[in-house]
């Protein structure tokens, strides 16, 4: 189990604090969101391996992206009307559809 802080915002991990996942996602766009993320990561690591920079470059901007959507980067989520956080994580959604990660059915 992932230790929070008292307020929710933040996950602990090996003492170290970490801006948690926007709440009010729902698990199906979350899941798209998490999977989007990995596979970038996962590319991340593919390219430094090949010494690709090109390529490390582009997966970086997918994480980010990524990490945006799910609220953990970019301006903080419980700063956000619920309207801007939806539109967050709906544009981010629809950029892992075009990019084949399409919601669990």
């Amino acid at each position: 189990m992932v230790e929070h802080t008292d307020d929710g915002r933040y996950v602990v991990i090996d003492g170290r604090r970490w801006r948690a996942t926007d709440p009010l996602i729902p698990e199906d766009d979350a899941s798209v969101l998490r999977r989007w993320l990995m596979s970038a990561r996962r590319d991340v690591g593919t390219a430094k391996r090949a010494d690709d920079a090109e390529a490390e470059a582009s997966a970086r901007a997918r994480v980010h992206a990524a990490k945006t959507a799910l609220g953990e980067r970019g301006p903080e989520w419980w700063e956000q009307t619920e309207a801007q956080r939806r539109d967050r994580w709906t544009e981010g959604v629809r950029r892992a559809g075009d990019e084949g990660f399409a919601p669990a059915s």
